[in-house]
């Protein structure tokens, strides 16, 4: 069992008025991390109370907008998890009358789609919400049980397995074989409810062609050729994707210096383990040719953790001229830019002096296998 440091900024966010919701990925412990919050308030004296979403039992008394019916449901409970919250019909306007009329109610919902939570919550909670994102464990997450230099020897497995909390500590037969069950189909089962999109073997070819391209610029026209589909529904199933936290994007920083690239992106893995078992690639990094995607894509997804957790807003890019200098990964934060370079083994590279030189307000760092602590 994890400590998520997550929990500690959503427990400062209770009974202030605000539903509270957490989104995330499948299988990334959103009920693990919901049952210890109402454990630790219990023990502060709190009434609470879980409810699984996904029971008919539920959803038959949750779905009313009688005001009434809703108070009888929960009681005298002062908080209350609505697990898998998306499955309910009009959740949105529901939490909007719970939070309105029984506001002593504190209400956390979790869902595991954010274009089914966004749609359904967005508009009705304006004002009325605080959304947290849940991703799988973090490096820091890991600090609860191990020290680091234990942590620091299961980086090449975070590498090649990812860090589902469900997945991290298996052997790696078993890691192999529950991810290659997620990937396998229950990875889409958001996704394939939604629109009434069907064709999964399209989803699974795009996500193959998207992993073999990781840390490289994606060009959507090339992935259409590819699938035999038009442009614009590569978008959608993309824009899909994110929504559904299996992939995000970086778009290109520029400011306006003609020789840079602004209009392209590249698309990365919340999680490598997803990602290895879709191209069912586990082996070991001594024997792969992706070991510097890897690690980039890893430094990257553990800075997106490290900046949530510690409540730092940052913009996100990469940088590349045509000439072909390029930089993996900008962050711009505080009327500052931070550059930097992943190399898994090395500690030399070159001085960015172009980027340098045209961003006075900037820096830059490398970040390999022997200084990453300091980064996230």
């Amino acid at each position: 069992m994890y400590k998520r440091i997550i929990s500690e900024n959503i427990q400062k966010s209770l009974f202030k008025g605000k539903v509270i919701v957490i989104y995330g990925a499948r299988q990334v412990g959103k009920t693990t991390l919901a049952k210890q919050i109402l454990e630790e308030q219990s023990k502060l004296g709190k009434n609470t109370q879980y409810f699984n979403c996904e029971l008919l039992s539920v959803k038959s008394k949750l779905e009313t907008t009688n005001e009434q019916n809703l108070k009888d449901f929960f009681g005298n409970n002062d908080l209350v998890v609505l697990d898998e919250s998306q499955t309910i019909s009009e959740i949105g306007a529901i939490l909007k009358i719970i939070a309105d009329t029984y506001p002593q109610i504190q209400i956390i919902a979790t869902g595991s789609s954010s274009f089914d939570l966004s749609s359904q919550i967005g508009e009705p909670l304006v004002g009325r919400m605080r959304m947290f994102e849940l991703f799988p464990l973090s490096v820091a997450d890991m600090q609860s049980k191990y020290n680091k230099f234990e942590i620091d020897a299961k980086i090449d497995n975070l590498l090649r397995f990812g860090s589902y909390p469900g997945i991290i500590d298996l052997p790696e037969n078993e890691s192999m074989t529950d991810l290659e069950s997620i990937a396998s189909g229950y990875l889409y089962k958001d996704i394939l409810a939604f629109e009434n999109i069907r064709n999964s073997d399209i989803i699974s070819k795009l996500l193959k062609l998207i992993s073999l391209q990781l840390g490289s610029e994606v060009s959507v026209h090339e992935l259409a050729l590819q699938l035999k589909i038009s442009s614009q529904t590569v978008r959608k199933y993309i824009d899909l994707l994110e929504k559904n936290f299996i992939i995000f994007s970086l778009q290109a920083y520029s400011g306006n210096l003609r020789k840079e690239v602004s209009k392209s992106h590249k698309i990365y893995f919340y999680d490598l383990g997803i990602r290895n078992a879709i191209i069912n690639n586990f082996n070991t990094l001594d024997n792969r040719t992706d070991t510097g995607s890897l690690w980039e894509n890893f430094c990257i997804i553990e800075r997106m953790k490290h900046n949530q957790q510690n409540a730092r807003i940052a913009n996100k890019y990469f940088w590349r001229t045509y000439q072909g200098e390029e930089i993996d990964y900008i962050e711009e934060a505080g009327g500052m830019l931070f550059g930097y370079e992943f190399k898994y083994n090395s500690d030399k590279i070159k001085t960015k002096k172009t980027f340098l030189k045209t961003y006075p307000n900037s820096k830059f760092e490398l970040i390999n296998k022997n200084n990453w602590s300091a980064f996230f």
